[in-house]
């Protein structure tokens, strides 16, 4: 599964260089992504600015429908993203087809379900509550459940008006193209997801600091976390971020 262009404005846009990916079981080369650079960021974002204004304004239930097509684009893909993920980060295919292929169809259907339920505006006694789409949304998403943890923050932003720019794990990212291809199989309007492969320094941290990304949502290391948040504090972004663990190993 090689990779050499990135999904950016609806289409595959060429990048200069190029990341191994190893099995997590082997260590053998199972494919390479783009190695994306803030240029590519620019453009990503750029494509997202552009597609915000009609997708916040689409109808919610049009949202939903679009959410719903994803969701079963991926389903439909379910054996390759199961086999594609269990190489990437160790999963036997039992537990990849169920959970790491299975769970992101339900979570993107959820938000599909969630969005029709949503009040987007509510009268309180004397006041209206409008809750509105934030504007473009910068992902920032690890190896560990990679599709999983990438529709978890891809699904509910969309749902909510957003446009997003993602940019998954370098460790575990062909799933990504896999959800690359799965939109433009059914037509995703351009700009509303596009996708960055890379590193963390280069394009995470380009997305964490460009000022017309609206808000972040990281899911990684502590560190990693601090440093986002402080990118992000210089443009004064909306930032979600969940980090590190607490649990105790017994191996």
């Amino acid at each position: 599964m090689r990779y050499t262009e990135l999904f950016i404005d609806g289409g595959w846009r060429k990048a200069s260089g190029s990341i191994d990916v190893l099995s997590a079981s082997t260590e053998e080369v199972i494919g390479s992504i783009p190695e994306g650079t803030a240029e590519d960021v620019n453009a990503a974002v750029d494509a997202a600015r552009r597609a915000f204004p009609a997708w916040s304004e689409t109808a919610v239930a049009e949202r939903a429908d679009w959410l719903d097509k994803i969701a079963g684009a991926l389903k439909e893909r379910t054996e390759q993203i199961a086999r594609t993920i269990a190489m990437e980060v160790g999963s036997p295919i039992s537990i990849a087809t169920s959970i790491q292929a299975g769970l992101p169809v339900v979570v993107t259907s959820s938000y599909a379900k969630l969005a029709r339920e949503v009040h987007f505006e509510q009268e309180i006694g004397n006041s209206l509550v409008v809750r509105e789409a934030a504007g473009v949304a910068g992902a920032i998403t690890p190896w560990n459940y990679p599709l999983h943890q990438i529709m978890a923050k891809v699904a509910p932003a969309l749902a909510a008006g957003c446009t997003v720019v993602l940019k998954p794990s370098e460790l575990a990212p062909l799933n990504a193209m896999l959800l690359a291809e799965a939109c433009m199989a059914i037509g995703l309007p351009a700009g509303v997801l596009n996708i960055v492969t890379g590193y963390g320094p280069v394009v995470g941290e380009a997305i964490a600091s460009h000022p017309h990304v609206d808000m972040v949502s990281f899911t990684g290391s502590v560190r990693a976390g601090k440093r986002v948040a402080v990118l992000a504090a210089e443009t004064i972004k909306r930032v979600t971020l969940e980090l590190g663990g607490k649990s105790a190993c017994v191996i």
